[in-house]
């Protein structure tokens, strides 16, 4: 349910030719939505879909450390629009657990590795590969 949302809200974004159309969900232990986001919101023409989830929390919030993010898209390792990609957000906010359908091709960043960098600290990542048809979906003109 929340993988599918996230896919959902990838269709939300506005179109880029330079940047990938991804939504986030972050969610409690209990099942609860704690936020939402999805990439170039408000008119941001370079937030990601998981940055902009987590700015919508206060970063104190105790439910982070065993909340789950759910995203379209492998989170970023490599960011040339802010200082820190979505991999460091997700750690620096103590997220433990990501579920994405899509891991992230090397159309913008070559040997793009999210998954490996937060398991690497940790992290669980669980790749659902039965969503990658719907996160890919709003991204079809980026591949010709």
């Amino acid at each position: 349910h929340w993988l599918a949302l996230a896919c959902d809200l990838a269709a939300d974004c506005p179109p880029s030719e330079t940047a990938f159309s991804v939504g986030a969900v972050v969610v409690a232990e209990d099942g609860t939505e704690l936020a939402r986001g999805h990439s170039r919101e408000a008119g941001d023409p370079v937030v990601h879909a998981e940055e902009a989830a987590l700015a919508k929390l206060d970063p104190a919030d105790p439910r982070l450390a065993t909340a789950t993010v759910y995203t379209s898209l492998e989170p970023c390792t490599h960011r040339a629009s802010r200082p820190k990609p979505c991999a460091r957000l997700i750690l620096d906010a103590g997220v433990r657990r990501v579920v994405t359908a899509w891991r992230e091709p090397d159309t913008f960043v070559t040997a793009a590795d999210g998954s490996g960098a937060l398991a690497a600290q940790g992290v669980s990542v669980v790749v659902l590969p039965e969503y990658e048809e719907r996160a890919k979906a709003p991204n079809r003109h980026l591949r010709g």
